[in-house]
């Protein structure tokens, strides 16, 4: 009798223990889709997010302003039209573009130096 009651709750454990092992397996089944839900919700934001931040990039291409041309080689030229330096034409060195331009083709801006006007113009589109 004492084994048979030993058998029993032998058995009686091993049913409660398998009924837990199940209930743990269907909870982490259903934890395992959330999360699987989740990572899927999250690649789909990252898409979006991609999208617009490459809508974005495409706008803002086009919002950069050139840079000015090139000073010429000649150094013994104005950058801009190309009047000779002399005594009397002297050669301010544009403190944006590094190009040198005569006194008629730039600007004084102050404490900052003088710049020639397209790249004064750029700065200060309102001036021109």
């Amino acid at each position: 009798a004492r084994a048979r009651q030993d058998g029993e709750r032998w058995a009686s454990a091993l049913q409660r223990a398998q009924r837990e092992a199940l209930e743990r397996e269907a909870t982490r089944g259903a934890e395992q889709a959330r999360q699987q839900e989740l990572i899927r919700d999250m690649k789909g934001r990252l898409l979006e997010l991609l999208r617009e931040k490459d809508a974005l990039w495409q706008k803002t291409e086009g919002i950069d302003t050139p840079m000015p041309s090139p000073a010429p080689r000649d150094a013994g030229l104005c950058a801009r039209c190309h009047k000779d330096f002399r005594l009397l034409s002297r050669r301010y060195s544009c403190r944006l573009c590094q190009g040198k331009v005569c006194h008629a083709c730039s600007v004084d801006t102050g404490k900052q130096g003088r710049c020639c006007l397209l790249c004064y113009q750029q700065r200060h589109p309102q001036a021109t």
